[in-house]
C-alpha cells in the first residue's frame, strides 16, 4: 500500500504553496487543489490521506465540498481551515466528521497533531472494514444450514450447546456437532464465543436475523 497523501484545498496560492512546503520538510506527501470543484474531479477520492480543506472559498465552499464527499460515500479524514469561521460554521463541519476546524493563522504543530489524528483514524477504519470483508467472505462459504445455526447461536449465546441447538432446529445433537465444527474452521475461530465476538464487531448478521424458534 502507497504512503497516503495530504491533500490540500485551498484558494490561496500562497497558502496552498506554505502548506505544502511545511508539509513536505516533515516528511508528507502533499497534493495542492485551486479549487473543492477541482478536487473532486481528481482521483484523490480513491485513494488513503488526509485533506486540509478551506471553509471558505467560491464556487464551492468547503463545506459543500464535505457534503458532495459524504453522498459519494468517500470517507477521507478532514481537517477544516480558515480565515474568517466562526462557531456555527466548527459545529456544522465536525457535526458532518470533521477531525477539527483551525483558524488561520495556525501554529504547524498543531495542524500535524490533527493530521496524525486524522491518520490514525482512517488506518483504523481501513482495518475494520477489512476485517469485515473478510469476515462476510468467510461466511458466504458457509452452507445454508451452517449460517442458520451460526445465527442461532450468535442471537441466542445463553442457549448455544449442541441440544439447545438440536432442540430448536429439530434436528440431532450430533448433526449440531458436526455443524458447528464446520463453522468454526470455516470462520477461523477457535469457541462459540469467538464467533459471537466476531459476527458482533463486523455485523455479519443483520439485527433481528438468527432468532429461531420452531418450539
Amino acid at each position: 500500500m502507497s504512503e497516503p497523501s495530504i491533500f490540500i484545498v485551498d484558494d490561496d496560492q500562497a497558502v496552498r504553496a506554505s502548506l505544502s512546503r511545511s508539509l513536505r520538510t516533515r516528511g508528507y506527501n502533499t497534493e495542492t487543489y485551486a479549487s473543492a470543484q477541482a478536487f473532486l474531479d481528481s482521483d484523490a477520492l480513491e485513494r488513503d490521506g488526509c485533506l486540509i480543506l478551506d471553509y471558505g472559498m467560491p464556487d464551492m465552499t468547503g463545506l459543500e465540498l464535505q457534503q458532495q464527499l459524504i453522498k459519494r460515500k468517500c470517507m477521507i479524514p478532514i481537517v477544516f481551515i480558515t480565515g474568517h469561521g466562526g462557531v456555527p460554521e466548527a459545529v456544522e463541519a465536525v457535526k458532518h466528521g470533521a477531525i477539527d476546524f483551525l483558524e488561520k493563522p495556525f501554529r504547524p504543530d498543531i495542524l500535524i497533531n490533527r493530521i496524525e489524528a486524522a491518520l490514525a483514524s482512517a488506518a483504523t477504519t481501513r482495518a475494520s472494514d477489512e476485517s469485515t470483508r473478510n469476515a462476510r467472505a468467510r461466511l458466504e462459504s458457509l452452507t445454508e444450514r451452517e449460517r442458520e445455526i451460526a445465527q442461532f447461536l450468535v442471537s441466542n449465546p445463553a442457549q448455544s450447546s449442541s441440544k439447545d441447538v438440536a432442540r430448536h432446529l429439530d434436528i440431532s445433537p450430533r448433526t449440531v456437532d458436526h455443524h458447528r465444527a464446520r463453522i468454526l474452521e470455516k470462520m477461523d475461530v477457535a469457541s462459540v464465543a469467538e464467533l459471537i465476538n466476531l459476527a458482533l464487531a463486523t455485523k455479519l448478521f443483520p439485527v433481528g436475523q438468527g432468532r429461531i424458534d420452531r418450539r
